[in-house]
């Protein structure tokens, strides 16, 4: 070995010798100077590495150590190093004299050169393996990294019931099914596994129960519920995934209108405020179709008639449902389901409809509202620009085009009113509304004020009004995220084709103003639905009282005599 390698290895060796590691030895100790002031060349660094070893070796400590490890190979003594270095066990001493080693192994060899035999291993690294890098060396070699199991967290299904609520959920329904003959429960005894258990509205009974019994046995047994309901992780799924999974067909990932419809059905006929319907069927067919319209207007936000999952998520269909199942008085849920407003819709619809074929052309919807509209809004609506109609009869509107278009005209304050009116204004289906757009369907409204010998309001100052109701992102340019973001965006629309409105909100009716502050809650359709179900209920009651007098009147002429 030669003199560089032996006092590089004397010091490593001693302070395994002696028990004291180097990195353990006082830096002070040393007298450091400061390292700014080191030079950078490398003569410089290596003169200055050699300084330091000597001071290194002229302290007392490293004295002590190098002559124990010289005494101690002498006396041809193994020499211990830290736990881990070579192949023996940890602690194990190990000699690094000829004689010490195993049997047909050399000692590894100086590094002289660059050029090695390939029998001499460049490094001792390579020769004692891995643990032989903790010989004489202060660095510790790097645990390797522990693999740590990272839990499920994400369930596309839901997360799988815990152990207590499997067991209370199984304990109750032990209870339900054990209540009937031989564990068979009929469609009549079903509602309340459908609200206890599945925690969905009792007017879903029959679906769900349909959905179980398969093979229309007019049963289902305990082991039929177990397999759809638990197996399919129904216990911890969200509500508006347990609706979707019931309603929707096996082979669709979207519900149509149509699977809404046995729902409805047993909501006429169990629900108490529709009681009243039982002997007209054909009002309770209506009444159906109205609150899908209204579900689809409102939740289809795509519009394609295919609600998707995460539609229903965004919604209010759930509390709907549920509100629509506790509350006994059906007017007071005002989110799709309350009669007063179907009645509203549907009498609204009836006037129109002169000839009574249940279609409404250009000629019929020019009388809405008492003429409210101009003929230039009526043209886009019936060209089907803000959206196609449904009905089968070329250039005429069905109900359910009907009940779009009353939604959007009576609260432009809705998304989808806004996106249906923006592409009636829409005239070149750019997404910009520009003020040419503007002054099209304005001119028409001026003339009907000059008709009306009301003050003629020019373009150039309304535009600016309109702009600064707005505050379009860009001047000059309305796009539909300016007007949703907007308050008053209705407005905006009314002042281009609604002369009724328009008039309303430039004279500040102070009835109007008093309604939205007496509840802030209620929507622009809530307050129009209320005030033309009062009108339509003294029309009625009016009429009813007119033919009663005279029935009266007539019998008392015909009493004296």
């Amino acid at each position: 070995m030669s003199v560089s390698a032996m006092d590089a290895a004397m010091p490593t060796a001693a302070a395994a010798s002696s028990g004291v590691e180097v990195g353990a030895l006082d830096p002070d100790l040393l007298q450091l100077p400061d390292l700014a002031s080191l030079p950078c060349k490398p003569l410089s660094v290596r003169m200055r590495l050699e300084d330091l070893f000597s001071q290194w070796l002229s302290l007392p400590e490293t004295q002590r150590l190098v002559f124990s490890l010289l005494e101690d190979a002498k006396a041809g003594l193994a020499l211990p190093v830290p736990a881990g270095a070579g192949n023996g066990t940890p602690g194990s001493p190990v000699s690094l004299l000829p004689g010490m080693f195993p049997s047909g192994s050399t000692p590894p060899l100086s590094p002289r050169s660059s050029s090695s035999s390939p029998h001499s291993p460049k490094s001792p690294m390579r020769r004692l393996g891995s643990g032989a890098s903790s010989l004489g060396s202060p660095l510790k070699k790097a645990s390797e990294p522990v693999k740590e199991i990272i839990p499920q967290f994400y369930f596309p299904n839901g997360p799988p019931p815990s152990r207590e609520v499997s067991e209370e959920c199984m304990t109750r329904i032990d209870q339900l099914f054990s209540a009937h003959p031989e564990g068979l429960l009929p469609l009549s005894a079903f509602v309340p596994v459908t609200r206890e258990i599945c925690k969905l509205p009792s007017f879903f009974s029959s679906c769900l129960f349909r959905k179980i019994d398969v093979n229309n046995r007019g049963f289902v047994t305990r082991d039929e519920f177990i397999s759809y309901w638990l197996k399919e992780n129904m216990l911890t799924t969200d509500n508006a995934t347990r609706v979707f999974s019931v309603l929707k067909q096996a082979d669709k990932t979207y519900l149509t209108q149509d699977d809404f419809r046995p729902i409805l059905r047993e909501l006429l006929m169990t629900h108490r405020g529709l009681e009243f319907l039982h002997d007209t069927p054909e009002f309770q067919e209506r009444y159906a179709e109205t609150v899908i319209y209204r579900i689809f207007y409102h939740v289809n936000r795509s519009g394609n008639g295919r609600l998707q999952l995460r539609e229903l998520k965004r919604s209010n269909l759930i509390a709907a449902l549920q509100q629509v199942d506790e509350e006994e008085d059906i007017n007071k849920v005002l989110k799709y389901f309350s009669y007063e407003h179907f009645y509203v819709i549907y009498c609204k619809f009836w006037e129109l409809d002169s000839d009574h074929d249940f279609f409404i052309d250009k000629d019929d919807l020019i009388r809405y509202g008492n003429h409210a509209l101009t003929y230039r809004i009526v043209e886009r609506i019936f060209s089907q620009v803000p959206r196609k109609f449904t009905s089968t009869v070329e250039g005429k509107m069905g109900y359910e085009d009907f009940v779009w278009f009353i939604l959007s005209e009576e609260d432009k304050s809705s998304e989808p009113s806004l996106e249906y009116w923006f592409k009636c204004v829409d005239l070149d289906c750019d997404g910009v509304i520009t003020p040419n757009e503007m002054q099209y369907f304005y001119e028409e409204q001026l003339h009907r004020m000059e008709c009306m010998a009301q003050e003629p309001v020019l373009f150039e100052d309304i535009v600016c009004q309109m702009a600064d109701m707005i505050c379009p992102k860009k001047q000059g340019q309305v796009k539909l995220h300016d007007l949703k973001r907007c308050k008053l965006s209705g407005n905006f629309f009314n002042i281009l084709f609604n002369l009724n409105k328009f008039v309303a909100f430039e004279t500040r009716d102070p009835f109007l103003i008093r309604q939205e502050r007496e509840d802030p809650s209620l929507t622009e359709w809530d307050r129009f639905a209320r005030q033309e179900y009062i009108r339509l209920s003294m029309e009625e009651d009016g009429e009813d009282a007119s033919n009663g007098s005279a029935e009266v009147w007539d019998d008392s002429l015909e009493a004296p005599y």
